[in-house]
């Protein structure tokens, strides 16, 4: 049986060989979205910086997935009083 947060390391592998782990980014904070400048309502890239290393990123994109926030209790634990509220 799978639970819910044992989701996120068969999805991250399935993901690692699809695409290959040197175009995977972890732990970057995006603070930009860039915009097309063909298209205003479009997003072109994003600027951020590493969380843990002095790196500095700007990312060029044909499409843009934005998915943040808003995860708190999706998956119920497994046991009663178990990580309430982790994400």
């Amino acid at each position: 049986m799978i639970n819910g947060e044992s989701y996120k390391p068969i999805i991250a592998e399935a993901a690692k060989m699809a695409i290959g782990e040197e175009n995977i980014y972890e732990r970057v904070f995006i603070f930009e979205l860039l915009k097309d400048k063909n298209d205003p309502n479009a997003v072109a890239g994003a600027v951020g910086f590493s969380v843990r290393q002095p790196k500095f990123y700007v990312f060029k994109a044909k499409a843009v997935l934005l998915a943040t926030g808003g995860a708190t209790l999706l998956f119920r634990p497994r046991s009663t009083g178990e990580a309430a509220g982790r994400t």
